[in-house]
């Protein structure tokens, strides 16, 4: 039963993955905006809604550790994995704006997550300042997208209402697949993990950590390959910022007791979070692309960590 659980999950999130990017991509070209922005935002909130609903329930049933390790995992897999094995597999182009803007954003709420959580306790006032955060943003996003849209007037490619309702169709059916399927990975994952004695942060580092990752990563593959390098960056870094604002702040909100972060967390883990949020710059400034040798060395961190995470003191 678990064998078919995890064929038919993978089979889900490559369909998604590929309705998904294809309805995203047309529907932005539909509006008149830029691939960049619906990957920072349609497409990054809709691939981190496994992350979303696995931590809003682990937070109302007290799994604390899940939540934390959720979060900070998946931000970690995000950059080093998602991005690293996309750019083996085809180098991704980065805009000048996701340098100038969108890497600092995620820098800067990596840093903020830290500094709240060394306390040892993540509070209901810190998610109410996340949850704030992650309004401020989408509104700065529609901003953005209103002034590309003005610029671009009359540029956008003659489509009929049906096309736009049609691609539309296709991202909303995108996502459903790839919650789905995640679901059936991670449910199967945790279960195991569980019956051996692993630790919540553990699992949420980890395996609930990858498996909610997964429709940002088969996603942004298929962008990859489909040459719409937006969607695939943009997918990652809106992703990191969701998760921390609005994925965490919104958990935060359902526990007024608030959310005890382990010391190994703070010790170790954020830190690790912002060292790759920091790391992102240096790498997609050279050359405003991410190279094959570059993606080499993303995956080879991912594996460095996850083996400290195995065998290391903790």
């Amino acid at each position: 039963m678990i064998v078919l659980y995890l064929i038919a999950g993978l089979l889900l999130l490559v369909v998604g993955a590929e309705r998904l990017v294809l309805g995203a991509s047309r529907m932005a070209l539909f509006i008149g905006i830029s691939p960049m922005i619906i990957g920072l935002t349609v497409v990054a909130f809709g691939t981190s809604s496994p992350e979303f609903a696995v931590s809003l329930q682990a937070a109302s049933t007290g799994n604390a550790g899940i939540v934390i390790g959720n979060v900070v995992g998946s931000n970690i897999f995000n950059v080093l994995v998602i991005l690293g094995i996309s750019a083996i597999i085809l180098p991704l182009k980065v805009s000048s704006r996701m340098i100038r803007v969108e890497v600092p954003i995620m820098i800067f709420v990596s840093v903020l997550l830290y500094f709240m959580a060394r306390s040892g306790t993540l509070t209901w006032i810190s998610g109410m300042i996340l949850s704030l955060g992650i309004f401020l943003y989408v509104g700065f996003q529609i901003y953005m997208g209103r002034r590309e849209k003005q610029h671009n007037t009359g540029e956008s490619a003659p489509q009929k209402k049906t096309a736009l309702l049609l691609n539309i169709f296709w991202v909303i059916l995108g996502l459903a697949f790839l919650v789905l399927g995640s679901k059936f990975l991670v449910s199967s994952a945790v279960s195991i993990a569980k019956f051996f004695g692993v630790s919540d942060l553990m699992i949420g580092l980890t395996i609930v950590a990858a498996g909610t990752s997964l429709p940002e990563l088969v996603t942004s593959i298929v962008a990859s390959l489909k040459g719409e390098h937006d969607i695939a960056v943009g997918n990652v870094v809106g992703s990191g910022i969701f998760n921390i604002l609005g994925v965490l702040g919104f958990s935060l909100l359902l526990t007024p007791q608030g959310i005890p972060v382990s010391p190994e967390a703070i010790r170790f883990d954020i830190p690790v979070m912002i060292f790759v949020s920091l790391l992102c710059l240096p790498i997609f400034f050279s050359g405003r692309r991410i190279s094959r040798p570059e993606g080499v060395v993303f995956a080879a961190l991912y594996g460095i960590y996850l083996g400290y995470l195995i065998i290391g003191p903790r």
